[in-house]
């Protein structure tokens, strides 16, 4: 099952049978508004602060897959998750309504790869026959947590990244119809220096090509094996950063085949400067949009690798540089 020193080959294949995404009034505006599955107009969605509003877009993703796998939620053996927020309150206090056993996440943006291959890696033991992963993000919670409240109108330069508000959620099984999961590379914690917080992108790039590259030695593959290799969210800055690092260190990934979820989820004209962030940003755009597309046969194989900067407003403000990381996870569907 252990391929090298970081990679796990799935023998069982878990099956990802159902998924629920949810996102707000500017995913609603968006590239792929059809690809979720409930969007809200209000990004207080009925409650009184946005922390709680953050915490009912998880539980509505993770109903959402439930309810399309068609299983209770007392089938549910084991929910891991995460989100950005203080002590990740959100998605605990989400989990609480579902009532399984859970693990709690922090991965930062990388958290809905890291949920989904230690949820493959059990399932793949026989550890469980349903469990939930996924991760969750608010823009408006996670720009006063990190940056500034958006009342106070700062500006923000061109490298910045605009938080998803949304949540994804996958069910996942050992058997059943559905995407597959097939193998995960373990990412490093890889700090370049850096200190800027609003250029996430760039400081995450280099971690996303550490652990692709280490995906495809340690899987004997080319590039090529895969239809499509998407990262997290590096946006149009970390993304040209990393074709760098590819091209320097010899990688032949094309530009058609190396794509973005920070780069997919908005229109043009938007303001999101380099892109889109946050925890809920691959998790939306993988268990909605890239799902429904290998569904519909337009690929059969997708390396999906979620990227996270591991930084806090402490660390921020003690002059910290920036420690990353990039979780990589296998999805094919449709035979060879």
């Amino acid at each position: 099952m252990l391929a090298g020193h970081r990679t796990w080959i799935f023998e069982q294949k878990p099956v990802i049978i159902s998924t629920g995404t949810i996102g707000g009034p500017f995913e609603a505006n968006g590239a792929i508004p059809d690809d979720f599955d409930t969007l809200h107009a209000d990004l207080w969605l009925g409650q009184d602060s946005y922390e709680k509003a953050h915490k009912v877009l998880f539980e509505e993703a993770c109903q959402k897959a439930m309810e399309k796998g068609g299983i209770q939620k007392d089938q549910v053996q084991f929910i891991l998750a995460g989100d950005l927020i203080n002590q990740i309150t959100p998605t605990s206090f989400a989990s609480r309504t579902i009532g399984a056993p859970y693990f709690g996440l922090f991965g930062a943006c990388s958290t809905s790869m890291e949920g989904l291959a230690l949820g493959a890696y059990i399932v793949n033991t026989n550890g469980a026959k349903y469990l939930l992963t996924g991760a969750s993000s608010h823009d408006t919670a996670v720009e006063k947590q990190f940056r500034y409240p958006t009342e106070y109108g700062g500006q923000k330069p061109p490298t910045a990244q605009w938080t998803v508000t949304g949540a994804g959620a996958a069910l996942l099984s050992d058997s059943g119809d559905g995407p597959r999961v097939t193998s995960a590379t373990i990412g490093r914690v890889i700090d370049m220096g850096l200190t800027d917080p609003f250029n996430m992108g760039g400081a995450m790039a280099p971690a996303a090509v550490d652990t692709i590259e280490a995906h495809l030695k340690e899987r004997n593959v080319e590039p090529s094996y895969y239809d499509l290799i998407v990262t997290g969210d590096l946006g149009k800055i970390g993304q040209e950063v990393s074709m760098d690092l590819f091209k320097k260190h010899g990688t032949p990934i094309s530009e058609e085949q190396y794509q973005d979820c920070g780069l997919m989820i908005y229109r043009e004209g938007q303001p999101v400067l380099a892109g889109a962030s946050g925890a809920g940003c691959s998790a939306t755009v993988v268990y909605g949009h890239l799902l429904n597309r290998l569904k519909k046969g337009e690929f059969k194989k997708m390396l999906v690798v979620a990227t996270g900067a591991l930084l806090s407003p402490l660390s921020f403000q003690q002059n910290e540089t920036i420690p990353c990381i990039a979780h990589a996870v296998s999805i094919e569907y449709g035979g060879e």
